[in-house]
């Protein structure tokens, strides 16, 4: 070891709170981690999906300042970044992602020595396996036997295959994962510390859990052949398309459950791997949710749409000095606060980084008052009307409020949130955690000082340009697609 201790910033894509730090049979492992560790209570993402909130994370900027969001399907370079400062600083530095947003093509690789697709057999950027879901008959075999010719002819077939007929058999990518950082960790140069980024996929939409996990969590009425029939089209049931009771949620949710119980235990065995290998006592350990989930909550399903607690509020537990004894912090803090913490933690200055950083760190020796206010933005609706109306065909007037923006600011006490559209909402979310009562009208003293809150923090800082759509492969909408986000 340098001196400098190894970061493993781990991300459970779509991890809601409630889920991940209030219940004891889903996440056991992570329960007990959180014994050993720091855990912040009320941790706000800044972007209630993965493309965004991941800008922040990498950043310690917000949507509006980093111009990544549905309007913006891209990174862009103007930004330091967390995995380059700590390339720069002598750090190897590799990402294994489960998700298609995070990968080069929408600029998350910088900074990364090394970065796993893990949706790839064979690592390559020739990917033809959605061709195979895509085509129909003959047009599958012609189309396929094109693009086989494009740049390695046998990686293509691995990857093809293998995205085909094997990697949904198993899991959404964790067991994979894991079983490529226990050789990655075996084969290292331990002389040098390292930051290993991670997003697992498994709490995504759709749910398809093993039988043995969902089991463990359905309804005692309900088998698992009935639960894998129950819709998980999150546009055709906001577009009315389909008709979803109380039951069918309660199930949904049992499968959630489940996902999140199969994704505890392999951030279990990565411990493990961490401890056989002599690095976890070397290492900061982080484990966070980039947003939350609806599941049926405000007549949703999926992470769009609103700025509401089920898609803000995320888990976040941090083990190793001097996050460690089993402590609870309730002070709000953000994930743009994670980098200038993992710098502090680190020693490492960074001052180019921490001029941009809209965070503050949350480090216990860190000259920081704690935050009054955590923001949020969905800077345009993902999917747009246009990709909802062309995959689900007419749409009722009613869904056409969610054609807008949405900012808000929240504190322990409140939050205030308010579209593009001219709506206002308010919360009493200490009183009202479910966000169910509306007091714009009742509390109109309380709404204009949030507001003006708010408009303070959009003037203190300079927003990015940053207003056209990134160019994409089509195998990467078409992938994209298969996670429910309509292009």
């Amino acid at each position: 070891m340098t001196g400098l201790p190894n970061i493993v910033l781990v991300v459970m894509d779509t991890a809601c709170w409630d889920v991940v730090s209030n219940d004891q049979e889903a996440a056991q492992e992570i329960n007990q981690l959180s014994n050993q560790s720091t855990t912040f209570s009320t941790c706000i993402t800044s972007a209630p999906w993965t493309l965004p909130s991941h800008a922040s994370l990498f950043t310690s900027c917000t949507p509006s300042r980093t111009g990544t969001h549905a309007g913006n399907k891209q990174l862009g370079t103007e930004l330091k970044t967390l995995p380059k400062i700590l390339s720069n600083m002598g750090y190897e530095t590799v990402a294994v992602s489960n998700n298609t947003w995070i990968s080069e093509e929408f600029g998350f690789d910088r900074g990364f020595e090394t970065f796993r697709k893990n949706w790839q057999y064979v690592q390559s950027d020739v990917d033809i396996g959605e061709i195979a879901r895509r085509e129909d008959g003959i047009d599958k075999y012609i189309e396929v036997g094109k693009r086989l010719l494009d740049g390695n002819p046998l990686v293509n077939t691995a990857n093809a295959v293998y995205g085909q007929f094997f990697r949904k058999r198993q899991d959404d990518g964790a067991k994979r994962t894991n079983e490529w950082i226990s050789e990655w960790l075996t084969g290292r140069n331990t002389d040098q510390p390292f930051f290993l980024f991670i997003n697992y996929l498994e709490p995504h939409l759709e749910y398809r859990p093993s039988r043995a996990y969902a089991e463990r969590f359905l309804p005692d009425d309900t088998s698992y052949t009935e639960a894998m029939e129950v819709n998980q089209n999150a546009w055709d049931y906001i577009a009315g398309n389909v008709e979803m009771s109380d039951h069918d949620f309660e199930i949904l949710q049992a499968l959630y459950r489940a996902e999140v119980a199969y994704l505890d235990e392999r951030i279990g065995e990565l411990r493990c791997l961490l401890e056989e290998s002599g690095d976890w006592d070397d290492t900061i350990f982080v484990v966070m949710g980039d947003h939350g989930e609806n599941i049926g909550d405000y007549e949703l399903m999926d992470h769009q749409y609103c700025l509401y607690d089920t898609l803000l509020h995320v888990p976040l537990i941090v083990h190793g000095e001097p996050f460690t004894g089993g402590q609870e912090i309730d002070d709000p803090v953000q994930l743009t606060d994670i980098a200038p913490t993992l710098f502090d933690a680190t020693g490492i200055e960074a001052p180019e980084f921490r001029e941009q950083a809209q965070g503050r760190s949350f480090h216990p020796d860190a000259d920081t008052e704690p935050r009054e206010y955590t923001f949020a933005e969905y800077m345009a609706p993902q999917p747009s009307m246009d990709a909802l109306e062309k995959r689900v065909g007419d749409l009722p007037e009613e869904v056409y409020k969610y054609d807008r923006s949405l900012r808000a600011i929240r504190s322990t006490e409140w939050k205030y949130i308010r579209g593009s559209d001219g709506s206002e909402e308010l919360y009493h979310v200490a009183e009202d955690p479910g966000e169910t009562e509306n007091l714009i009208d009742t509390e109109p003293e309380k709404a204009s000082e949030l507001e003006e809150e708010l408009d303070t923090w959009l003037q203190s800082f300079e927003h990015a340009d940053a207003d056209g759509d990134v160019s994409m492969r089509e195998e990467t909408k078409d992938r994209l697609e298969d996670l429910g986000y309509l292009q």
